[in-house]
């Protein structure tokens, strides 16, 4: 399916989800393949078939243990971060940050007010009127919106797709956006991957982020068009441009391996830290590792400390398998056996073990490993043992 080989190296890093958003707020699932790189590399477009939903048109080694200059690995191959929890029950954004600029002189859009604070029935009647009025694309494509997630209406994916490719004829990027991604995910009975990325396409000459970035992954990957990571970093970069996150990562992982663009640490330390701020998990893992290396950036462990905190606190099995080893060693950090030993079994179950972690476990006293257990224990409770 995919230049496996080819493209390995590069999704090593670029652990790159579709865009999820179509016309609502994103959720950012990452998913991954902890098997090898090749599995991964595959799993960045073959997962869409089954894990996409415009439900919100949204190496192994080790720190070494002896002294503090050693540097930080970065993340390994298939890493699987844990998945963000999902909001609860809110309504997401309207318009999405790739969403047309306002329309200066126009009447206030009660549509997408009512929409945005969760009044979806009214969304529902005010864009309905607006259609019938003025044949507006943009209300046509929140009629989109409310079929295919069953907001205030039956859920109705091809209800959906009407509205959505009634919109993308109009000129609304969008709903072309919103519409590639059902061809993607095979949803209203779309499945066209050519038409996903002439949609793509156009949506992201329309300034839509999500878009760009999309179309990006198809030069990465590789099989719709000839593969190509000077086509792929473009896209990327004009993404991440507009402030999408996971363009500003994926572009980091070009720069930082020199794949379409010229290797450049400090661009990519600098892009890192823009996903980092922007709440990209990933980018917070890489970006901690690289402040602990100061790689493109000044060294500051102590940052680093933090991010890996960060990152740990939502669920990343890597960032918690390097907080455990710097809290082990005390490295940017107070040493604390018990909060090392804690992450370490929670890393663990998320599908990070590490033999070094248990040998230092076992040399604690009974004391410290049932301090450490006990404040493990509610994180336990919810992940499943992989290793």
């Amino acid at each position: 399916m995919i230049d496996r080989v080819a493209v390995a190296h590069v999704l090593e890093h670029v652990r790159v989800p579709w865009s999820r958003r179509a016309v609502g707020k994103a959720k950012h699932a990452r998913p991954t393949n902890d098997a090898s790189r090749a599995k991964f590399a595959l799993a960045a477009l073959g997962f869409l078939v089954g894990a996409l939903a415009a439900d919100r048109l949204e190496a192994q080694a080790p720190i070494a243990q002896a002294p503090a200059a050693t540097p930080l690995p970065r993340q390994p191959p298939g890493a699987k971060p844990a998945e963000t929890k999902p909001a609860d029950a809110k309504p997401p954004a309207w318009p999405p940050a790739s969403g047309q600029p306002a329309r200066g002189g126009r009447e206030p859009d009660l549509a997408y007010g009512a929409f945005q604070r969760g009044y979806f029935l009214t969304a529902f009647g005010e864009a309905t009127r607006r259609v019938n009025e003025k044949q507006d694309p943009r209300a046509m494509t929140l009629l989109g919106e409310l079929y295919a997630n069953g907001f205030g209406v039956p859920l109705d994916e091809v209800k959906a797709a009407k509205w959505y490719q009634l919109a993308a004829d109009r000129g609304d990027r969008d709903a072309m956006f919103a519409l590639a991604i059902f061809h993607i995910s095979r949803r209203g009975g779309l499945h066209d991957r050519a038409e996903a990325a002439r949609l793509f396409a156009s949506a992201a000459k329309l300034g839509n982020a999500a878009a760009a970035y999309d179309l990006g992954l198809l030069y990465l990957e590789g099989q719709q068009f000839p593969q190509d990571f000077a086509r792929a970093a473009e896209l990327f970069k004009a993404a991440a441009q507009q402030g999408n996150a996971e363009a500003q990562y994926a572009l980091a992982t070009l720069y930082k391996d020199g794949k379409g663009v010229e290797k450049n640490p400090t661009e990519a330390a600098r892009l890192l830290g823009a996903a980092a701020l922007a709440e990209n998990v990933d980018a917070q893992v890489e970006y901690a590792i690289a402040l602990f290396n100061g790689t493109g950036v000044s060294k500051d462990k102590v940052k680093a400390v933090a991010l890996l905190r960060k990152a740990a606190l939502r669920g990343n099995p890597i960032a918690q398998n390097r907080l455990a080893w710097l809290l082990s060693v005390g490295d940017g950090t107070a040493m604390n056996p018990t909060e090392a030993i804690k992450w370490h079994l929670i890393a663990k179950a998320g599908g990070k073990g590490d033999l070094d972690l248990d040998q230092y476990a076992a040399k604690q006293t009974p004391q410290v490993r049932a301090a450490a257990e006990k404040a493990a224990r509610p994180w336990l409770a919810v992940l499943q043992p992989k290793s």
